[in-house]
């Protein structure tokens, strides 16, 4: 249970994130805009993570294995930044939001007792997202094979930084875990402003809403590495891919985006996978 609601958690501090994107995308490069949300997350966690008591327990082993996970979940929401850029949410969101099915995947080989109805609960979850996405409407035609392979590096980008986050929350304390993951995560990203010699300055007229974005992120992030702590860490990455649901909703709520009866059909198949998830932990 802790799992499943830490993962429903990561699903509304994203959600609300990804949100905050639609009113700031306009506003710089998705490289200038996550590095300074990456820069952000550091200055959030550096005070709380630097008095947590759980330092002595890293490793350089562990350490260089939480550097890796940081570096595959930056890259991973990259990804993600780009394919919304270039795609519809109706096509980018099923794909970025079906790597549950790989870390349940996962769990069923690491010697987890999977049943059907958790594989079919993890399915509706995915299944409901997607029809919520669907009703976005929208042309997929045109840059649809690079929104589709961005959406690919995505998906596989979270699955393996999540399931590394829980390996390492295992071995160590959480707080940081991620702070490593976050400052290694800044790198590859500085790397890639550098190399297209992307403007960053456009991005600091919206400081405090990425400011915002940073620790709406950092929250997911925390969540889930959390996760890894408890039973079934593999119900948080299902309910975290609920993101792109909380996006629709407030969307709705307060943008006066109306919400199709697909749309609705799919939000109960997710509230449906999630209410199975919670009787199976």
């Amino acid at each position: 249970m802790e799992s499943l609601l830490l993962g429903l958690t990561a699903a509304l501090a994203w959600g609300l994130h990804d949100f905050t994107v639609r009113r700031v995308s306009a506003a710089a490069d998705a490289a200038a805009l996550y590095l300074l949300v990456l820069g952000f997350g550091v200055l959030w966690l550096l005070p709380f993570a630097l008095l947590s008591q759980g330092w002595a327990a890293l490793t350089l082993p562990l350490i260089g294995f939480t550097c890796l996970a940081g570096v595959i979940y930056a890259l991973g929401v990259y990804a993600l930044y780009r394919a919304f850029a270039i795609g519809p949410v109706r096509l980018v969101a099923p794909i970025c939001g079906a790597y549950p099915l790989l870390s349940v995947g996962l769990a069923m080989v690491q010697g987890q007792p999977i049943t059907p109805m958790v594989w079919l609960a993890a399915a509706a979850v995915v299944g409901g997202v997607a029809l919520v996405a669907r009703g976005e409407g929208g042309d997929s035609a045109g840059p649809s094979r690079a929104a589709i392979l961005w959406s690919i590096l995505a998906a596989a980008g979270f699955f393996a930084s999540l399931a590394m986050l829980h390996s390492a929350a295992e071995g160590a304390a959480d707080l940081p875990v991620t702070l490593i993951a976050r400052l290694v995560g800044c790198v590859p990203i500085v790397a890639l402003v550098l190399w297209q010699r992307v403007p960053v300055r456009p991005a600091f007229s919206v400081w405090p809403l990425l400011a915002m974005m940073a620790a709406l992120d950092l929250a997911g992030m925390v969540a889930v590495t959390v996760a890894g702590g408890f039973a079934r860490p593999e119900f948080a990455s299902v309910t975290s891919s609920c993101f792109g649901l909380v996006t629709v909703l407030l969307a709705w709520r307060f943008l006066g985006e109306t919400v199709s009866r697909v749309q609705w059909a799919g939000i109960g198949v997710v509230f449906a996978g999630v209410a199975v998830l919670s009787l199976q932990g």
